[in-house]
């Protein structure tokens, strides 16, 4: 299950970059992870889930910029790999498996950054507009970043 739940944070973090660490943030911060005493506690900590968060809520608005480059250029689709091995090696280090959460991560945030970038193209040309699609996206990311976080104690 842990596997699971990591890749899942990778996904969402190839969907929105700084979602997934701010969601991976605020559970620690909360304590739904048990991750006191390990190198990811730091997560945990106000000044993490601060940063992260204010990331994430600027991230959510310049997505919606005409000028923001594509997720799939090496800044843009790197900085989602880099956050998914980090959240995937958070949730695979709550359930022990730090390894395995970290390689389960990155797999799921190259799924969520080719994959959401299709899929956002495509909902786009149904809508005959960028806008919609982006907050569905918004919305599929956060949610599914408070689930899966919720589901890892």
């Amino acid at each position: 299950m842990i596997y699971l739940l990591a890749l899942l944070i990778g996904i969402v973090a190839g969907l929105r970059a700084m979602t997934a660490p701010a969601a991976v943030a605020w559970g620690a911060w909360l304590g739904w992870l048990p991750l006191a005493g390990t190198w990811a506690g730091f997560m945990g900590h106000w000044i993490a889930v601060a940063i992260f968060t204010v990331l994430a809520v600027v991230e959510l608005v310049t997505d919606q910029l005409p000028s923001t480059p594509s997720r799939k250029v090496p800044v843009q689709s790197g900085t989602r790999i880099i956050m998914g091995a980090l959240t995937g090696a958070v949730i695979g280090t709550a359930g022990g498996m730090m390894v395995g959460g970290l390689a389960a991560g990155v797999i799921g945030a190259i799924l969520g950054t080719l994959g959401g970038a299709e899929i956002r193209g495509r909902l786009a040309a149904s809508f005959g507009k960028d806008l919609p699609a982006a907050l569905i996206e918004d919305a599929v990311a956060i949610l599914g970043a408070l689930l899966v976080v919720s589901m890892v104690v």
